[in-house]
């Protein structure tokens, strides 16, 4: 349980640091908002890597997995219009700026 509240804290700075890097990207509500966005993303997340199989999941980096992030960041701010405003652009270069954060501050143990 300690682990999950730890992922969930961590990608929440990871989305609040996206915001100030990629444009098009704006987390509204400061730690909060971005930790409500972090469990939204993550549910569609898990709902997109149950319909599409293990392609999509963040293990694989693929082509088919950053378009389903880019995908998944992007419908995330339907469901939580005020705190969370992406552009189609700021999703891709969202998607691209997260995977290479994972890549060095992984927020799953492998």
């Amino acid at each position: 349980m300690l682990g999950m509240v730890v992922r969930f804290i961590v990608s929440a700075l990871v989305l609040i640091v996206v915001s100030w890097l990629s444009p098009g990207f704006v987390v509204r509500g400061g730690f909060i908002g971005a930790l409500i966005a972090a469990v939204v993303i993550a549910v569609l997340g898990y709902i997109a890597e149950s319909l599409l199989g293990d392609r999509v999941s963040p293990r694989n980096r693929g082509l088919v997995g950053f378009v389903t992030a880019a995908v998944v960041i992007y419908l995330a701010q339907f469901i939580v219009p005020n705190l969370l405003n992406v552009s189609l652009f700021g999703a891709l270069i969202s998607a691209f700026i997260i995977g290479l954060i994972d890549a060095f501050v992984p927020t799953v143990v492998r």
